[in-house]
This record gives structure tokens, sequence and C-alpha cells, in this order.
């Protein structure tokens, strides 16, 4: 098996020092691609423990609200994708792509359908990475209004001291698309 950098004690301990640097326990990742949607996301390194060793752990963070709506639009991508042969899936563009208009404005109106009809529903979840490239991966999704500082703390303070509480409760929510442009 490959040396994962995330269980390196040189690496644990530059991301240590790191931290100590910013007052936190953690470190945010700059994303190469800007993300304007900060408060529901976030991208984040901190050391836990892991089998009784000290790990990097690289965490994706998202609001619960947020991960309903990535959900539903992939939903409605696939749907779209049968229906317009031409259509070119989100993930999958490149710069001078010719959007479908049609097939966004679908997109859209079947969002809001799955919406008023509560088709999808999401709850809290933690779902942990060992097989990653560096550290153990976590992709994380918590019913908040916004991703802080303090949302961040609390959940490695309970993440690393095995009480994280997630809330099994099934939600839906409206996000309303009026002009996002």
């Amino acid at each position: 098996m490959m040396m994962n950098d995330g269980f390196k004690q040189e690496e644990i301990d530059q991301l240590k020092a790191e931290c100590e640097d910013e007052g936190q326990s953690f470190v945010l990742v700059e994303d190469e691609e800007d993300f304007d949607d900060e408060s529901e996301f976030a991208h984040f390194q901190f050391v836990g423990m892991h089998e009784g060793k000290e790990v990097i752990y690289d965490a994706l963070l998202s609001t619960l609200s947020l991960h309903h709506s990535s959900l539903l639009y992939e939903e409605a991508e696939k749907k779209v994708v049968k229906i317009y042969k031409d259509f070119v899936p989100f993930e999958e563009r490149v710069e001078g792509v010719k959007v479908n208009e049609e097939a966004e404005q679908m997109i859209e109106e079947l969002i809001e359908e799955m919406e008023d009809e509560e088709t999808i529903k999401v709850s809290e979840f933690v779902e942990i990475e060992l097989d990653f490239e560096y550290g153990i991966g976590l992709d994380i999704a918590l019913n908040v209004e916004e991703i802080t500082v303090e949302v961040i703390e609390d959940f490695i303070k309970n993440f690393n001291a095995g009480t994280v509480k997630l809330d099994k409760t099934l939600y839906s929510f409206k996000h309303g698309f009026e002009d996002e442009d």
C-alpha cells in the first residue's frame, strides 16, 4: 500500500502549526475553483485520531440545504439528459459550450416541481472515506443556516471526542430560483 501523506508525522506537525498560527483547530483549504457560496460550504483540514494514531482529516462540509439542492439538480439533470440529446451536464461543461436554454429552463421547472412535491428528502450525515489520496476524507452535511468558524470548530470538537450527534430527521427545502445571475 502506498503511504498516504496525510498519515505522515511531519505533515501532521505542519498542519498543527498552521492551525496554531490561525488560532483554530482547522485550516481552510483554498479550492482551485472560486466558490461563491462560502457560507454554505467549507473545505478544511484538521488533525484527529484514527485507530489510535493522529491523522489529517480532509473535510467537505456543506449545509443540508446545499446538499438538498445538489441532489435536486442532479436528479433534474438526469431527466433532462434523456430528453435533450445535446444537453451537456454542468460538471462536464467546458468553456464556450453552447448552453441549451430550453433544457436549462426544464431543469428549473423540474427542480421546482420536485421541491413542491418534496420528492427528495435529506438528513444530516458524515461519510468517512478511508481510501483517500490525502489523510482521511470526510463528507459532511449539517442542518445549519450557514457554515461558520463556530460550526466547524463544534464539529471538529465533537468528531474528535466521538460525540457527533446527527439529526436523522428527513428534510426537504424550498430554494426558490428567482434570477440568481
